[in-house]
Order: C-alpha cells, then sequence, then structure tokens
C-alpha cells in the first residue's frame, strides 16, 4: 500500500507549471484558428523586437558558454564521474551518442545543410548586402560554409552542454530535485524550493520549448511539402500540411508514450544509422577532393572572423544575415537548451565530465562540419560549376527547396530512391527529437525526483497534439517570403521567454564549476 501511495505521490499532476502553460498554448492554437493574421502579427512583432534590440546579449551569452564549455571539458575537473566515483553507465557508447545527436538536431541538419550555404551564397534575402561580398562568388562560397559551421557546430552546442551538465552534475552528485529550477538553485538560493518560483521557471520552459518545437515540426513540414512541389511537381494546400502533422504527429508522441527505453532509444538508433548512411552515400558520389577541401576552409574562414561573427549584435552584418540567420539559430537553441538539458542529464550517468562534453559538444560539431561540408560543399561545387542552379530554386521556391533540386541531379539516378527517404529522414529526425523532448515536458508537469520515472502518458499526448497543431497553423498560414517565417517568429517568441532562465542557468553553471569546491572534490575522489 506505501508503495502504491508513494507512486501516486510521485506522479501529481503539478497544477501551478500545466494549467497555466496550457491554457497560454490553447489560446494560441484558437488565435492562430480565428485570428491568424493577428497571431502573425505579434510574433513578427516580438521577433524583430527581441532580435534587434538584445542581440548583443544573445551574442555575449553564446560567446561565454562556448569559453565555460571548452574550459571545463579540458580541465581536469573533466575526470570527475556524473554518479560518482562508483557509477556505471545505463547505455553503451553507441546508443548514447545516436540518442544525444537525434535528439539535438532535429530538422534543422537535415533541411539547411544544402539549403542555408545556398542562400548566402546565392544572397537570396540580402545576406551579403552589407559585406561587400559578390554573390555566387569564390568568396561567397567561402563565407557560405564558414557561416554555417558558425551557426551550427561549436557554439550552439554549447548552449546544451551547459544546461545538460549543470542538470547531470546537480541531480546525480549533489542530490538537488531534477527539475529546471534546480539548476538556478546555485544562483537564487533558497528561493528555488519556492512552489510558486518553480513552478514559473518550469511554465516558462515548457511554453519556449513547445514553441521551439512547433517552429521545428512547421520547418519539416514545409520541407517536405515543398519537396512535393519541386521534385514531384505536386500542388499542396493545407490538408497536406494536416496530414503530414498528423502522421509526424503521431510518430513522436508514440515513441514517447512508449518511454524513453523503448521508444526513444530505437528511433534514435535508427535514425542516426540513416544519418551516416547518407553522408556515406553523398560523399562518395560527390567531388570528394572538393568535399575534403570544404572542411578546413569553412574552418578557417569561421575562425578568422570568430570575434567580428561572434559579438555582432546586428549592425555589421545586418538583419537579413545576423537577425534572421544566427540570431534566430540562438534563439531555437536557447529555447530547447533548459528542457533539453534535462534530457541530456538523464541519459548521462556514469559517464564522466569529458565523456559528457565529448557526446554532446564535440562530436556532434564535429558532424555537423562533416555533414555541412558533404552536402553544402557539394551542392556549392555543382553550383559553380553548372551542373544545377539551385539558387534559382531557392528564389523560385522558397528557403527550404534547393535540396531537392540537389538531389534530383544526383548520378545513377540516386534521387529517385533518396528524395523519399530523406523525407521520411526529416520526418524521423523531428520526431526522434520531438519524442525525447515531449517525454521531458510530461515530466516537468508531474511532481518527481527520479530519473527512472515515467510521466504519465496521457500528457505525452497533450503536448505532443499541441505541438503539432501549432506547427500547422503557424506554418500552412504564415510561411511568409521564406516559407517558414511564421514558425521562425514563433520559436523567437519562445526563446525571449527562456532568455532570462537560460542565462541565470548559465550563471548557476560558472559558479558551479568555477569554484574551489569542486576542485576539492576532484581531489578528495579522483
Amino acid at each position: 500500500m506505501s508503495e502504491q501511495k508513494e507512486i501516486r505521490v510521485k506522479h501529481t499532476l503539478r497544477k501551478g507549471v500545466f494549467y497555466p502553460a496550457f491554457l497560454f498554448m490553447a489560446l494560441a492554437i484558437i488565435v492562430g484558428i480565428f485570428k491568424n493574421d493577428w497571431l502573425k502579427s505579434a510574433c513578427k512583432a516580438v521577433f524583430r523586437f527581441s532580435l534587434l534590440n538584445f542581440g548583443w546579449l544573445y551574442q555575449i551569452v553564446a560567446v561565454i558558454c562556448l569559453f565555460a564549455i571548452i574550459f571545463v571539458t579540458f580541465s581536469r575537473i573533466g575526470n570527475i564521474r556524473i554518479g560518482g566515483a562508483d557509477a556505471q553507465p545505463k547505455y553503451p557508447f553507441r546508443t548514447w551518442f545516436a540518442m544525444a545527436l537525434t535528439g539535438g538536431i532535429s530538422v534543422g541538419i537535415v533541411n539547411w545543410g544544402i539549403n542555408e550555404p545556398m542562400v548566402y551564397f546565392g544572397n537570396v534575402y540580402g545576406e551579403l548586402n552589407t559585406l561587400g561580398i559578390q554573390p555566387q562568388t569564390v568568396e561567397a562560397a567561402r563565407f557560405a560554409m564558414g557561416r554555417c559551421f558558425y551557426n551550427w557546430t561549436f557554439v550552439p552546442y554549447a548552449f546544451y552542454g551547459v544546461t545538460g551538465l549543470l542538470m547531470a552534475y546537480l541531480f546525480f552528485n549533489k542530490k538537488q530535485n531534477f527539475s529546471v529550477v534546480a539548476t538556478i538553485k546555485p544562483v537564487i538560493g533558497h528561493w528555488a524550493d519556492s512552489s510558486t518560483v518553480a513552478s514559473l521557471v518550469d511554465t516558462l520552459c515548457t511554453i519556449g520549448i513547445v514553441l521551439g518545437m512547433a517552429c521545428g515540426l512547421g520547418t519539416g513540414l514545409a520541407f517536405v511539402i515543398n519537396g512535393f512541389k519541386v521534385a514531384y511537381g505536386m500542388e499542396t494546400g493545407t490538408m497536406t500540411w494536416i496530414v503530414l502533422g498528423i502522421i509526424t504527429t503521431t510518430i513522436f508522441t508514440g515513441a514517447a508514450y512508449t518511454g524513453l527505453d523503448k521508444g526513444i532509444k530505437k528511433l534514435a538508433t535508427l535514425n542516426s544509422k540513416i544519418f551516416y548512411a547518407l553522408l556515406v552515400i553523398l560523399f562518395f558520389t560527390g567531388p570528394i577532393v572538393e568535399i575534403c577541401k570544404t572542411l578546413p576552409i569553412g574552418l578557417g574562414e569561421w575562425l578568422n572572423n570568430f570575434w567580428l561573427w561572434g559579438l555582432d549584435p546586428v549592425d555589421i552584418g545586418g538583419e537579413a544575415l545576423t537577425a534572421w540567420w544566427t540570431l534566430f539559430d540562438w534563439t531555437v537553441w536557447i529555447a530547447y537548451a533548459p528542457v533539453m538539458g534535462l534530457f541530456l542529464a538523464k541519459i548521462s550517468y556514469g559517464r564522466t565530465i569529458r565523456e559528457f562534453m565529448i557526446i554532446n559538444w564535440i562530436l556532434p560539431s564535429i558532424f555537423g562540419l562533416v555533414w555541412f561540408s558533404v552536402w553544402g560543399g557539394t551542392a556549392l561545387n555543382w553550383q559553380m560549376n553548372g551542373v544545377v542552379d539551385l539558387v534559382s530554386i531557392l528564389k523560385e521556391n522558397g528557403a527550404t527547396a534547393a535540396v531537392w533540386g540537389f538531389l534530383q541531379h544526383l548520378p545513377m539516378n540516386l534521387g529517385v530512391v533518396l528524395i523519399p527517404v530523406v523525407m521520411v529522414t526529416l520526418l524521423l529526425s523531428f520526431s526522434t527529437a520531438a519524442d525525447s523532448i515531449t517525454h521531458t515536458l510530461a515530466s516537468l508537469c508531474v511532481s518527481t525526483d527520479r530519473t527512472s520515472d515515467e510521466a504519465p502518458s496521457s500528457l505525452k499526448l497533450v503536448w505532443g497534439i499541441i505541438i503539432g497543431a501549432v506547427s500547422v497553423i503557424m506554418g500552412a498560414f504564415a510561411g511568409g517570403v521564406r516559407g517558414v517565417d511564421g514558425a521562425r517568429q514563433l520559436s523567437a517568441v519562445g526563446a525571449f521567454v527562456v532568455l532570462s532562465v537560460f542565462i541565470l542557468q548559465l550563471c548557476a553553471f560558472l559558479k558551479t564549476f568555477f569554484n574551489r569546491e569542486i576542485q576539492g572534490e576532484y581531489r578528495d575522489n579522483y
């Protein structure tokens, strides 16, 4: 009887978190259905206000995160084991990496691996206007790859590193509660024990991540729908959005419903294998030498402009480049980070801090470098050699269209096979990220302090349905010039809501890992 009572207590609904977040998102759905123009305008206003006025803050936070992660990874405290000196890992290395990689990148790397460098290269939306770089030149190609490396590798993954390691260390080593508010306790002290403060923090994070996930799904659906148009000449409409949205929502909600070990682990493993296969196929069918040259050239371009790009609030690169691409990317990662950190912490028990950073920061960043080199490098080479005019495809069909034109021109008619594979991979990629996040969202809405506990399946279904509904509404009715404007603006709203929490987490990270106490822990135990 006592056992049953304990379980009921652990799964008590946190009304102060669930109901405010649920009502906010339900209201957004209702407004999106009946007053979509108003919702679109409101999201755009918040998007421009937050990025044009606080771009400097996003950039400073990003740079601090990067250097903090570098220090922790390569200092001697990297040898500290999460869970204590005798803790043993739950997941093998390969499975752990698959869950961490696919849980974090969602649809982004598949969607933008070709589209983003081609947008820069062709100056499709004015990204090069303030830089003095002529579109479709060697200089533009070099810039395109360097900027993609900057936006998609070591800097953004540092966001996940901060929140994930902080949560893992505080929960497993310092025996704090498994919640977002616990990660800021080193900064706010006893205020973190207040149920009101805890509810407020977790509510803000819940809203932010739901909006961020809706952005990810909306972008992914726009990508696939664009593929139907470009690759197959099919006309699509609102019903296509709804059908695809239902299918994808069913996949990731179902995986989250079955649980961490049964659903998420298997989906992540499958998705990672598809990623690896696509890389191998495209590498050996593309211009191998040019691909190999792309990585060092792009990396050199980024490192050469490290401080200029890293601290530009918007004035140097201009709004079209800095706000709509780099700062938007930061908003997506920050919106994900607090809740994504909980997921990464759950699967890191028994690993050292350095191993945590290898899996969640170094290897995903290297994977991003290789992915953009293979996909983006091949696309740029083909564009400059007249194989296919991807820039024109982008201008005619929107920011998510270039990859389909690219796949159509693969040798040996591989596009016939790979186009549907990429479509499935895209939806699978989002599903893999979404199921882990949906799982964690549901956990935030119940009273529990054990990592092994599964949140009620009903909550996973609720959040899955809400994410699907918001993404369809913003994607189908607020696509904008790029085809994904509504989804992007929505994500920026979510990140702006979460920004204050993330800054507190960063301060807590610095206070936790940059003091004599943790150095003492290392000396005593290692």
